[in-house]
C-alpha cells in the first residue's frame, strides 16, 4: 500500500509504518546521544505507552536508564483496508529496538482501565520482572467503564458556568475566528473527571501495591498540564482542568498508602506540545503555533523527547534523591513554557493574530509538520511514494 495522510478534522485516518519507526530511531538516537542517567529506574511500567509523553517515557526509561519495560495502551492493528494506527507501529519498533539493545520489552494492547488488564500486567510483572520500580501513569481516554459498577463515562471538553468565546484556528486554512463553547452540565463535569481524573492511578497503585509487585521506595507519576493564562477557561478551569485537579490531588492519597514501602507520587506538570489531544481542544492550535515561535526564538523549543529527558535527568534521577517539586508538591516541566518573558511574548502575540497578519505572527507550517509527523508523515529518508507493508506485528 502507499500511503499517504488523510487529514479528517483535527485527526489524521492513517499512519505511515516506515515513518512512525523513523520517530522512534530519531528519539533513541537522541536520548544516546545524550548518555546514560544515573540513579535511573530498572523496571518501569508505563500505561499509555505508545504516543507522546508515554513512548518517550519507554524510549528514555530503556535507552537512557538501561531499564525493563512493560508498555500497556489500546491501538489498533493494520487490516486489508486500512493502516495501523500511529501508536501501534510506533509500540511494535519501539519492542523491537528494546530487544535489539538487550533490554526486556514486553506491550500489552487493551483497555488499561479493566481489572483483567491489571491482572495481566501484574502476573507479567510477577513472572518476568519480579518488581517495578516506576510506574508512570500516562493515560488518556475519552471513555472509561468502570470495573466494578460497569457504568460508561464519555468525557468532554466544555468551559464551567459559563459560555467561553475564544479565538480558534482552522489549520487546514488558517483562517482565525472565534468559537463559542457551551458550559458543562454536573454531569459532564463529573464523567470528565470519572474518565481523566486520579480515581483509575489510583487502582492500578492500590491492585500493584497489594500483589506486591513494587519495589521498597518505588515511584509513581502521573502526567498533566496547566497552561497559561489564555487556554485557561477551556482547559484548566474547564472540565478536563478539573479532571487534572483531581489527578493531582490523588498523589497525595497514593503516597500516603505507599508509606509503608517510602514509595512516592508525582504529578509532573509538562508542557503543550502538537499531539492528537490538543489538537482537538478549540484554542491549544493556535496557542501552540505561536509558543513554538517563541521559544524556539529564545531556544528553549522541546519535544516529548527532550522534555521526558530533562524530567528523568534533572528531577527523577537526582544525585541526592531529592525531586524537586513546586509549592503544590507538583514537578514543573513546563517551567520554560511559562517563562514570564515567554508568556508575555505569546500572550501579546495571541491577543494581535489575526487570519491577515498569521503568517508573520504565528507559524502554522511548523504546527501542521508537527502534527503529521505524530503520524510517521514528514521524515527524511523515507519514501512516501513506495509500496509498503503496513501490516507489523510484534515479535
Amino acid at each position: 500500500m502507499v500511503v499517504k495522510p488523510k487529514i479528517r478534522g483535527f485527526i489524521c485516518t492513517t499512519s505511515h509504518p516506515e515513518g512512525c519507526a523513523k520517530a522512534v530511531e530519531e528519539q533513541i538516537d537522541f536520548v544516546k546521544a545524550q548518555g546514560p542517567i544515573a540513579n535511573g529506574p530498572k523496571k518501569v511500567l508505563v500505561i499509555g505507552s505508545s504516543t507522546g509523553f508515554g513512548l518517550s517515557t519507554r524510549i528514555t526509561a530503556t535507552f537512557g536508564c538501561g531499564a525493563d519495560t512493560l508498555g500497556v495502551f489500546f491501538e489498533k492493528a493494520a487490516d486489508k483496508k486500512r493502516t495501523a494506527s500511529a501508536g501501534w507501529y510506533q509500540s511494535v519498533a519501539f519492542e523491537k529496538a528494546a530487544k535489539e539493545a538487550g533490554c526486556y520489552a514486553k506491550s500489552f494492547n487493551g483497555d488499561a482501565f479493566t481489572n483483567e488488564m491489571k491482572e495481566q500486567v501484574i502476573e507479567t510483572i510477577k513472572s518476568d520482572m519480579g518488581k517495578v520500580d516506576l510506574v508512570i501513569y500516562s493515560l488518556a481516554a475519552p471513555r472509561r467503564q468502570h470495573p466494578v459498577s460497569g457504568e460508561v463515562f464519555k468525557s468532554t471538553l466544555r468551559p464551567i458556568g459559563q459560555t467561553v468565546v475564544q479565538k480558534t484556528i482552522d489549520t487546514a486554512t488558517g483562517v482565525i475566528s472565534e468559537t463559542s463553547v457551551e458550559a458543562a452540565s454536573e454531569k459532564e463535569i463529573a464523567d470528565t473527571i470519572a474518565v481523566m481524573g486520579g480515581e483509575d492511578w489510583k487502582m492500578w497503585m492500590d491492585a500493584l501495591k497489594d500483589a506486591d509487585v513494587l519495589t521498597d521506595g518505588a515511584t509513581t507519576v502521573a502526567y498533566s498540564y496547566i497552561g497559561p493564562k489564555v487556554t485557561q477557561e477551556i482547559y484548566r478551569t474547564g472540565t478536563i482542568g478539573q479532571a487534572k485537579v483531581d489527578l493531582e490531588n490523588t498523589a497525595a492519597v497514593i503516597e500516603k498508602d505507599l508509606a509503608a514501602l517510602n514509595g512516592k507520587a508525582y504529578i509532573s506538570v509538562n508542557k503543550a506540545l502538537v499531539t492528537q489531544a490538543s489538537s482537538a481542544i478549540p484554542v491549544m492550535p493556535l496557542y501552540i503555533n505561536i509558543l513554538y515561535k517563541v521559544m524556539k526564538k529564545y531556544d528553549l523549543h522541546e519535544e516529548c523527547k527532550e522534555q521526558i529527558f530533562r524530567l528523568f535527568k534533572d528531577r527523577l534521577c537526582t544525585e541526592d534523591g531529592i525531586v524537586p517539586v513546586d509549592d503544590a508538591g507538583r514537578i514543573r516541566i513546563d517551567d520554560w513554557e511559562l517563562r514570564e518573558d515567554v508568556q508575555e511574548e505569546v500572550g501579546g502575540m495571541f491577543n494581535e493574530i489575526t487570519t491577515e497578519n498569521h503568517d508573520e505572527i504565528g507559524d502554522l507550517k511548523a504546527y501542521n509538520e508537527a502534527f503529521l509527523r505524530l503520524f510517521g508523515f514528514g521524515y527524511e529518508g523515507v519514501d512516501y511514494d513506495a509500496d509498503v507493508e503496513v501490516d507489523r506485528q510484534f515479535a
